[in-house]
């Protein structure tokens, strides 16, 4: 690295532009900034011809034998590889392509609207910018990102932007319901009573996630997300046909290819925690490409920072012995959150950091 380079002053006047990546793509560059360069790790993929399950969930509510055979699936996805794929699960394809279209509008706008929600202020609402670990990162991501915080405590509707404000709101409503379904196939999948798990509140946060990946110049330099794990109880993932989403398996990459009408699940970190290592919180990146944007909209089920949640999450005692003794520390989930934060996308786990 040249020992000219202010790297510190260039993410600044990046920031600073409130415009994002798609700001500089809209301005023609031909070559990244080299902030945005990841290390060779980054950018040399594996592939291992093995798939992430596609797990039916046809009559789960109402036939006892198939919900039987659905546990058993969802288990086996959660410790073998952390993700797997829903079908039938009850969200038309009409609402998931609507909401895939109004994430598009709305990072499509003129850049004086998106300017107006352009935040780091975690506290708010709806906080649009790059890379929330832009500071802290040691190489930045391809990707733009929108977050809404919708529950428990949801935004007004006029708080979020007119391009994609009545759709959110209607598919969080079905992703609330599916969500409370996937809990309850967890909580059995682990041995619990189906209620275990929404019992002690996985599913009362629930943070929306609209990220915007545009064409880049220089793909094979960078990524449009780092190898990363999900701060959270569970991920809900819509994402649009272009692909590039890979799951780390026995140190190959294995891709997650667009399924029309599919959404894709993973167990996050905290999951991972209270389940003992049970249910595997894996880690997954996202690549760049130079061809069409890539829009994606990830449902995060975990409460946030507000210090009047103050649960504390370890092990659960059920799934503990004294030959399987507790493998993690309690943490809160704005501690846990903040510790996250502050390391940033570095490739690492942060579950070592709570390990006893």
């Amino acid at each position: 690295m040249a020992a000219s380079y202010d790297r510190a002053s260039e993410i600044k006047a990046f920031d600073e532009t409130k415009l994002g990546v798609k700001g500089l793509v809209d301005s023609g560059i031909t070559k990244i900034p080299q902030f945005f360069i990841q290390p060779p790790v980054q950018s040399s993929p594996k592939s291992l011809p093995a798939e992430i399950p596609v797990i039916d969930l046809t009559g789960v509510k109402s036939d006892v034998a198939l919900r039987s055979e659905v546990v058993k699936q969802v288990k086996s996805a959660s410790e073998i590889f952390g993700f797997f794929q829903v079908v039938n699960h009850g969200i038309p394809l009409e609402m998931l392509e609507e909401m895939l279209e109004g994430v598009r509008r709305f990072h499509e706008a003129e850049v004086e609207i998106k300017k107006k929600y352009y935040t780091r202020d975690v506290s708010k609402k709806v906080v649009y910018n790059s890379n929330f670990d832009l500071y802290e990162g040691p190489a930045a991501n391809w990707r733009d990102t929108m977050l809404v915080n919708m529950a428990p405590q949801p935004p007004k509707l006029n708080e979020l932007p007119v391009a994609c404000r009545d759709v959110t709101f209607k598919y969080t409503t079905y992703i609330k319901e599916l969500g409370a379904t996937l809990f309850e196939l967890l909580s059995e999948g682990l041995g619990l009573k189906s209620n275990h798990l929404t019992e002690i509140e996985c599913d009362k946060g629930l943070n929306v996630l609209s990220h915007y990946y545009p064409p880049c110049p220089e793909p094979h330099l960078t990524v449009g997300t780092t190898k990363r794990s999900d701060p959270d109880f569970l991920t809900m993932l819509l994402q649009d046909g272009i692909g590039g989403l890979q799951v780390f398996y026995e140190n190959y990459w294995v891709e997650v290819p667009p399924l029309s009408g599919a959404l894709v699940v993973n167990i996050g970190d905290l999951l991972q925690i209270i389940s003992n290592d049970k249910f595997k919180s894996v880690e997954h990146r996202v690549l760049a490409n130079g061809s069409r944007p890539r829009v994606s909209v990830a449902c995060f089920f975990i409460t946030n920072r507000n210090p009047a949640y103050n649960r504390l999450y370890g092990p659960i005692k059920e799934l503990t012995t004294d030959e399987s003794p507790p493998l993690y520390k309690e943490t809160t989930v704005r501690d846990f959150l903040n510790y996250y934060d502050s390391k940033g996308l570095a490739g690492t786990s942060v579950l070592d950091h709570f390990r006893l």
